[in-house]
């Protein structure tokens, strides 16, 4: 160990709802909040927003839709709404597609998009609602006042600073102000386990035809085929057409240390996950120039700026949404969105996928955005509260952007209100999230 000297860290600003991360949950929590007049931050840590949709290229939309009834319809609207515009104005928004899971048997509707125009789109809405985008700032503790948080702790290219506001809500994907607030939180299941991460990638020049009559539907089998030949962990995957013709990306890879997944919030781990994800990600490529109809003459476009982690913390809120609520598409008198994408487990060699029954879609309980302990703190995104099943499904891009712009609402509520997140009335945020064109639920079909 040594010791540091004690040193003072300078206030560089204040406001009155601080957000970290800028996730589909911050994108849409720094805008709710903004929208209702207060003075409004963003930190994120890289120089664009989307999170994993951007940083690590998921250029998927997942959870916006639902099978209802066999029927695709969206289920995530509000601020959703308005990237999905700004996309298509850019030429960077395709239609929902089906996504089918082998032996699920079930239509499911994700959304391909192109990273450099979420970026953009990102950018505009946020900058239009009137939000102050701090990028390139790495948060990395907090300071207390009781039972809040007082200010954030930020590490910048002009040095370490401090950041104070009334409200702080926490999309950083890993519950970072949360876990150094004091809130109780979890890690994986009973044994640890958390699912495992991929690293994408995007090819170019590819025959979109031919991948979608003759490769696609024989992933499987291919890579079951491929043997010994390659060195192919992961047996299942998933090829996405992106907008523009030629362009796919890859959904392969799957990241382990020594068998075990690899830990997100471990900078250890991260580092070691890199590497191996680009190593996995030549292979994977290899095979599909190999064996794969309609990728013969493609290159390798990009990879993605970091590996796509899908499990870390999860605060323990008010409440858990647990793998039950999800599949029995459960109702919630507190309701503040609504999610039907199905349980993506992440296991060994695969992924498994449990579609949700009849009506397709469950509430999302705004119990789930309340951590125990901390009196000024409220979390969206794939660390809210869930047990490790329901976040195999709560993770995705959809009810994150749910959650997002009804805890920045929720936060302002508190705010003007004087009272802690957990105490506002409830059904005036479910008030104010529909006039502000969000979908809560049955009623509003």
């Amino acid at each position: 160990m040594i010791i540091e000297p004690a040193r003072e860290t300078e206030v560089v600003a204040e406001t009155e709802i601080l957000i970290l991360g800028g996730g589909p949950a911050g994108i849409a929590a720094a805008t709710a909040a903004a929208r209702t007049g207060a003075r409004t931050m963003l930190l994120e840590k890289y120089g664009f927003l989307g999170g994993m949709g951007t940083a690590a290229m998921v250029t998927n939309f997942c959870g916006l839709h639902a099978s209802i009834n066999g029927s695709v319809q969206q289920v995530v609207r509000g601020v959703a709404d308005d990237i999905l515009e700004r996309l298509d104005r850019l030429d960077g928004l395709r239609e929902p597609h089906p996504v089918k899971a082998t032996g699920g048997g079930h239509d499911i509707a994700a959304q391909a998009y192109d990273t450099s125009a979420y970026k953009m789109a990102a950018d505009d809405l946020l900058l239009s609602a009137g939000v102050d985008i701090r990028f390139h700032s790495f948060a990395v503790g907090v300071a207390m006042d009781g039972p809040c948080i007082d200010a954030v702790l930020v590490e910048t290219k002009s040095g370490r600073k401090a950041i104070k506001a009334e409200m702080f809500i926490d999309c950083s994907g890993d519950g970072d102000l949360a876990y150094w607030s004091g809130a109780e939180c979890e890690k994986g299941d009973a044994t640890g386990f958390m699912a495992y991460p991929t690293t994408m990638f995007r090819v170019a020049n590819a025959d979109d035809e031919k991948i979608h009559n003759e490769g696609k539907p024989n992933l499987t089998q291919l890579i079951a085929e491929a043997g010994d030949d390659y060195d192919l962990p992961r047996k299942t995957g998933v090829l996405g057409s992106q907008p523009h013709a030629g362009e796919w990306r890859v959904n392969l890879t799957q990241i382990s240390r020594d068998g075990a997944p690899i830990d997100g919030s471990d900078w250890d781990d991260l580092g070691y996950a890199e590497t191996e994800g680009r190593r996995q990600s030549q292979e994977y490529f290899r095979f599909l120039k190999d064996r794969v109809p309609g990728f013969e003459n493609s290159y390798l476009l990009e990879t993605a700026p970091q590996i796509g982690i899908r499990e870390t913390r999860r605060i323990v809120g008010e409440y858990q949404l647990t793998k039950d609520d999800v599949l029995s598409c459960r109702d919630f008198e507190d309701s503040i969105g609504c999610n039907g994408w199905p349980l993506e487990q992440h296991l060994q060699g695969n992924a498994k996928w449990t579609f949700l029954a009849g009506r397709g879609y469950h509430q999302i309980p705004y119990g789930t955005t309340l951590p125990k302990g901390v009196d000024n703190l409220l979390v969206a995104g794939r660390c809210a509260s869930t047990t490790p099943e329901g976040q195999a499904s709560l993770r995705v891009s959809g009810p994150c952007f749910a959650m997002g712009q009804a805890v920045g609402t929720a936060a302002e509520l508190a705010r003007r209100s004087g009272v802690t997140p957990s105490e506002i009335d409830r059904q005036a945020l479910q008030a104010r999230l529909v006039a502000d064109g969000a979908f809560i639920g049955d009623a509003q079909l």
